[in-house]
């Protein structure tokens, strides 16, 4: 890891065993958010790196409910588009799309608004980590019932021991920082 900006990120990721069940050890993001510095380092190389990858074939960025919302609308910014939310059922006003996903321990719903996006509309999907896939295909799901195109999936880190990147199939999928 020669990158200086990504150091400054990986710095800034605390890990907490057995939280919040025995035998989890959680990635905990709340420093780098705390440190403007850090957070301005993994919106620019989060940018970088879709820039290089799709140059300027991307119209959104879509940012899943909740801490997706964190990275979402910054890196959005940094690249001059706009951010679209994907949420948790029942949050969004108006007319909306959802799709169900399984949990470890039941069923969730995601939602976008009908109108987030027109067919064809190029998206990358953002997400503050990437566990077992399971939202994050969702949400790909989603935005194929908008026939948007999903370009690509990125998070600040990934959980590569849980495999999250296989769910995605075909989409490909981009990580700043790996840990088992």
């Amino acid at each position: 890891m020669a990158d200086p900006e990504l150091q400054l990120v990986a710095r800034r990721i605390r890990s907490f065993p057995d939280f919040p069940i025995p035998g989890v050890l959680f990635r905990d993001i709340s420093p780098l958010l705390k440190d403007p510095d850090s957070f301005r380092a993994s919106i620019s190389l989060l940018a970088n790196h879709l820039k290089k990858a799709h140059g300027g074939r991307i119209d959104y960025i879509a940012g899943l409910d909740s801490r997706g919302f964190l990275f979402g609308p910054s890196l959005a910014q940094e690249l001059g588009l706009g951010c679209v939310l994907i949420r948790k059922r029942g949050k969004l006003p108006g007319p909306t799309v959802s799709t169900s996903y399984a949990l470890e321990y039941g069923k969730a719903e995601l939602e976008i608004q009908r109108d987030a996006l027109e067919p064809g509309q190029k998206v990358v999907v953002v997400d503050d980590l990437l566990a077992t896939g399971g939202t994050m295909r969702a949400a790909c799901e989603l935005l194929g019932q908008l026939q948007a195109e999903v370009l690509e999936c990125v998070s600040l880190v990934e959980l590569t021991s849980l495999k999250g990147r296989e769910k995605l199939g075909a989409v490909p999928f981009f990580s700043l920082l790996q840990y088992k």
